[in-house]
């Protein structure tokens, strides 16, 4: 009787066990509602920034402000209309360069920050700069106004600049070598 016992229950163990696995709910579940906030945190941003750029170019009648389709303003302060080589990705290139807030408090001097040689798109720097090099030719120095998209954005740059600062900044590009020229040294 035991046995008879000891095999049923044994039986029904293995008729029980044998069951397919379902899957868990999620404790939790989330709606997206933290995504849609930081959209609409930065559209806010985004929109206020502009604003302020745009007061600033309506305020300044003696430069001639244009309108980039990657999202900043800039004006020519040098303009060398006589050659129309403008970097492309690979070539290298030299400037100097100054970053201020909007309302033109210096965040680091030209002085202050060394000639950069920088090799187009293939080097870590923000967006608006390098999107804003490749407007410029030899010897021209241009303003831009970057909104904080297009410079250090949500993190800043970890020392002076916070988080979400648009900046104004002075370019002069000194000099362009073209990649395969620079490949043939």
């Amino acid at each position: 009787m035991r046995k008879m016992t000891l095999s049923l229950l044994g039986i029904l163990f293995l008729m029980f066990s044998c069951k397919s696995p379902e899957a868990r709910r999620p404790v939790t579940q989330k709606s997206g509602s933290y995504i849609n906030e930081a959209i609409e945190r930065n559209k806010k941003i985004v929109a206020a920034e502009e604003e302020q750029i745009q007061a600033i170019i309506e305020e300044d009648s003696t430069n001639e402000y244009i309108s980039s389709p990657n999202g900043f303003w800039y004006y020519y302060n040098e303009k060398d209309s006589t050659t129309t080589t403008t970097p492309d990705f690979g070539d290298v290139v030299e400037f100097d360069y100054d970053l201020k807030t909007l309302d033109g408090q210096t965040i680091y001097s030209s002085e202050e920050l060394p000639t950069r040689t920088y090799v187009m798109d293939k080097e870590k720097l923000f967006s608006g700069m390098r999107e804003g090099l490749k407007l410029m030719k030899e010897g021209e120095t241009v303003t831009f106004l970057f909104p904080s998209h297009k410079a250090y954005g949500y993190y800043g740059d970890k020392k002076k600049i916070g988080r979400d600062v648009p900046v104004i900044s002075t370019v002069t590009l000194h000099k362009i070598t073209e990649e395969n020229k620079t490949q043939n040294q």
